[in-house]
């Protein structure tokens, strides 16, 4: 049977939609194109085809899809920096039409149920594990799923009611948010209040020798935490990570 050839020109799918989903941060609905296939932890590269402006850092970006396989349209979700590719993407009429290249990357959920995964995610980096665990929910796959998931306030932490409400519907995941300025929030918050670090993992998770640990954020967060957790005992094949940059 033929394989259906991908145009050379990739996919052009329209913006459906845009929404702030936390302070600074929007998402954008996209059509999902036909034949566009994708694993949750999956990247894509949009490409802005005749934006109203634009800057030395260019018109294609590379995100996350927010979005998990099972739904039909397409969700990216970024952190609202002021360069003229975010400006352009706020500005534009809806119905405009993107470039979009085939999905992209391996951040994705190990197949071995046995083992547990370990999600730790600053910010914007909650992106890929976003449609991780809510694809687990949809297929009610068997894995063990805990998220630790870092910001400065609740103000600032897109999909936070969603994964209070994914841990209600999935007996196997279990979600721990913490925010690391809360003199600065007018909302209150009874969770926890630390930076991730191995006391937090510790009191929530049986053992750290054991699990796959997948750690997205800034730099700094991803290269902190991977050193923590070696220091911890845990095997550096047993650690994945996905820095996100300038986003």
């Amino acid at each position: 049977m033929a394989t259906q050839e991908i145009p050379l020109l990739g996919f052009q799918p329209k913006l459906l939609n845009r929404a702030e989903v936390a302070e600074g941060t929007m998402a954008f609905h996209f059509e999902r194109p036909k034949g566009f296939d994708f694993k949750s932890g999956q990247s894509a590269d949009i490409t802005l085809l005749n934006p109203p402006e634009t800057d030395s850092e260019g018109n294609v970006r590379t995100f996350s899809i927010a979005s998990a396989p099972f739904e039909h349209e397409l969700m990216f979700t970024t952190r609202m920096r002021d360069t003229a590719f975010k400006r352009s993407l706020k500005k534009v009429p809806l119905g405009t039409a993107v470039k979009m290249d085939s999905a992209m990357g391996s951040f994705t959920l190990h197949k071995n149920s046995a083992k547990p995964a370990v999600f730790l995610a600053g910010g914007i980096g909650i992106t890929p594990f976003f449609s991780i665990v809510r694809q687990a929910d949809h297929d009610r796959m068997p894995h063990k799923l805990y998220m630790f998931y870092a910001n400065r306030r609740p103000e600032d932490t897109p999909f936070l009611d969603t994964l209070h409400e994914l841990e209600k519907s999935n007996p196997n995941f279990r979600f721990v948010p913490t925010m690391t300025e809360m003199s600065r929030s007018k909302k209150t918050w009874n969770g926890e209040t630390a930076r991730i670090d191995k006391e937090m993992l510790s009191r929530h998770l049986s053992d750290l020798r054991g699990p796959i640990f997948y750690i997205a954020g800034p730099p700094a967060m991803v290269a902190g935490l991977s050193k923590m957790l070696v220091a911890a005992g845990v095997e550096e094949d047993d650690i994945r990570s996905d820095e996100f940059a300038g986003y």
